[in-house]
């Protein structure tokens, strides 16, 4: 029997659509679903000012499919330089909707991000007086931390001290991965939002190193135990208003996953949408899901949610998604959950 859901169109509270050849070749699989994404600004070299994310907005834009209706979100990087009356500027133009904390070292593009937090607090105070929220990449880099504590000890040591220091910043924690992010965001109040991943639902750290490495399985935050993972559905699940999508979605190409030191990042956006549907229904929770992909990220970010639809149908076929995108940058494989996708995007 035919199973139907219409939803207010989604949104990505986080994304990478990075530059160039590459953006041009992945744009198309997250606006076909999509209507707005936070875009990430780690770009070579990142986007620091509010000149340099109105000139990356207009490439994304100019790469957008004929005919493809998506809103980009703008974000900056903040470096120790980072000037608080341009964020403010920025703010205050409508181009900016939130800046990006990145720990030096943390991840992909991420070696000119924050060493000495005391060094920003001009800009978080601006920051919490202008509602603008600041979107944390949430893990230590301390080489004594094991990488698989980096994010219970960031909340800990950074998070929770940076947030007592500056009462009224409003602060995402991205692609949450553990019990703690789950905990602390549930206690954290309405400044504090957690975006999950698609593939942080699905995979635990099992899946990227049982039977040979599987390099298309490896992000960063990288995936945890598996109680870290069930925490993550039951967070996405429940409803409440502090989880919403970001897919964190980041496209490589395989010659740099599949290397000898391979980049770090699992590419969603293809299949996303049909992923958290089969999700939510495993957890029989497929009336909560419009909260969490097209409602509680809105919210959050004060903006309106989507007035266009998006329908999802269940067949019992499962739908064929490609394997790779093909850029003219290379190949970029699609993120596979293991289970077959009953729940295809119709509209």
């Amino acid at each position: 029997m035919t199973q139907s859901l219409t939803l207010r169109r989604p949104d990505d509270w986080h994304l990478h659509l990075r530059d160039g050849a590459m953006l041009k070749g992945v744009l198309p699989e997250t606006a076909r679903h999509f209507a707005r994404a936070i875009i990430m600004p780690n770009l070579v070299p990142p986007v620091v000012t509010a000149a340099q994310a109105a000139a990356y907005r207009d490439r994304i834009l100019a790469a957008l499919p004929e005919g493809a209706t998506f809103e980009p979100l703008m974000t900056l990087y903040l470096t120790e330089a980072t000037d608080p009356a341009d964020v403010r500027a920025a703010h205050a133009s409508g181009l900016v909707k939130a800046v990006k904390l990145y720990p030096a070292g943390a991840t992909t593009n991420s070696h000119g991000g924050v060493r000495n937090f005391e060094n920003v607090r001009a800009v978080l105070e601006t920051m919490a007086e202008i509602g603008l929220p600041l979107c944390v990449h949430g893990e230590v880099t301390t080489a004594e931390v094991d990488i698989f504590d980096r994010e219970a000890v960031f909340i800990d040591t950074v998070l929770d001290p940076l947030r007592r220091a500056t009462p009224g910043l409003r602060v995402v924690m991205e692609h949450i991965t553990t019990e703690e992010g789950v905990a602390y965001a549930r206690a954290g109040g309405p400044d504090l939002g957690a975006t999950i991943t698609t593939h942080h639902l699905v995979i635990n750290r099992n899946h990227i190193l049982v039977g040979g490495i599987k390099p298309h399985y490896y992000c960063l935050p990288v995936a945890k135990r598996e109680k870290h993972r069930l925490a993550l559905r039951a967070a996405a699940t429940s409803g409440e208003t502090c989880f919403f999508l970001g897919t964190d979605s980041a496209p490589h190409v395989d010659a740099l996953k599949e290397h000898a030191c391979g980049c770090a990042g699992c590419f969603t956006a293809t299949n996303t949408m049909s992923i958290l549907a089969q999700v939510f229904e495993d957890e029989a929770a497929l009336d909560r899901l419009e909260a969490f992909t097209s409602l509680n990220g809105p919210a959050f970010y004060r903006l309106p949610a989507n007035a266009a639809t998006l329908r999802l149908v269940k067949h019992e076929a499962p739908h064929a998604y490609p394997d790779k995108i093909l850029t003219e940058a290379g190949p970029v494989t699609v993120f596979n959950p293991g289970f077959p996708l009953h729940w295809h995007v119709e509209a």
